[in-house]
């Protein structure tokens, strides 16, 4: 496991002071990584990654039995951030009868006429089982707040969209994030924190290659205009709705095995802490199955 004291460099505590530019999107978070070196950095970043996709199974197989909770992992990032790859490592080890990955992408019609949070409530996991959301509500005060002429397309009651809109929206989501931890839906959020030295070099690693075209878009391209943009853009999302009952980890994502370790690491010790149990059997469905096990053997 990944020391608390690590951890804790990822997680934004509601009410402290955040900027972005205040997390270092590489694999050296402190001078005690850095003495130890990029080599022994990700070996053991590796191991991190192997033990905990092993707990995240365990845990995941205690969440499903003890069918009292659900835990809703949520990813956003700059494109290129590693998303995908993050979610196919970390859940490697997961039974897929536990496990639903939602990707959001352009509302629906039907979308449109709903409140920015109605799809992404209806896909929320039910009790026992993880739930992964690639992209999220989270797009409505991000890639919206960007282009503000997208709030057009959503056939909103008249008003002003200013500041306090978009604060409304930040509280919208707040609410919405309690009323599911009440409920028991653990929240967990992440922010793969990519470079824009790194997502250049993405780019230019799926323009060479032939067999990651596919990867790419001309979207990605015109995004990437807005980086300053989106950079204040999540500074200020993430400040106004890590909370404690569903707080934003901030994780490094140049260097990829750095990003699924923590991520891993996290998912798990936070299931962990719920401290899980069996569903215990009562002294008369003992009794019970003591005869039908005398009955299968003596057949």
């Amino acid at each position: 496991m990944i020391r608390q004291d690590i951890i804790d460099l990822f997680r934004i505590r509601p009410g402290k002071p955040f900027r972005l530019k205040d997390h270092d999107p590489g694999w050296a978070q402190t001078e005690e990584l850095k003495d130890s070196g990029k080599d022994v950095v990700k070996q053991r970043s590796l191991e991190v990654l192997n033990q905990s996709v092993l707990d995240l199974a365990e845990a995941q197989e205690l969440l499903y039995a003890n069918d009292r909770y659900s835990v809703l992992i949520i990813f956003q990032a700059m494109d290129a951030a590693g998303k995908d790859g993050t979610i196919k490592h970390v859940m490697s080890g997961v039974n897929p009868q536990g496990c639903q990955v939602y990707s959001f992408k352009k509302p629906s019609e039907e979308e449109l006429d709903h409140n920015f949070l109605w799809r992404c409530m209806k896909s929320v996991p039910e009790r026992g089982r993880l739930g992964i959301f690639n992209r999220s509500y989270y797009e409505e005060v991000l890639v919206v707040k960007v282009h503000s002429e997208i709030l057009e397309l959503q056939r909103l009651p008249p008003g002003e969209r200013d500041q306090s809109f978009w604060e409304a929206r930040y509280e919208d989501i707040n609410a919405f994030e309690k009323h599911l931890v009440r409920n028991g839906t653990i929240v967990i959020k992440f922010f793969l924190n990519v470079s824009k030295d790194e997502q250049k070099r993405r780019f230019l690693d799926r323009l060479t290659k032939q067999n990651k075209h596919w990867k790419f878009s001309a979207a990605d391209m015109r995004e990437r205009k807005f980086w300053d943009d989106y950079q204040a853009t999540y500074e200020a999302a993430i400040a106004a709705t890590s909370t404690e009952w569903a707080p934003w980890y901030v994780i490094p994502a140049d260097q990829k095995w750095v990003t699924r370790a923590v991520v891993a690491d996290i998912i798990a010790t936070t299931i962990q802490s719920l401290q899980l149990r069996y569903p215990e059997v009562t002294q008369a469905q003992l009794a019970e199955f003591a005869k039908l096990q005398e009955q299968l053997e003596n057949e």
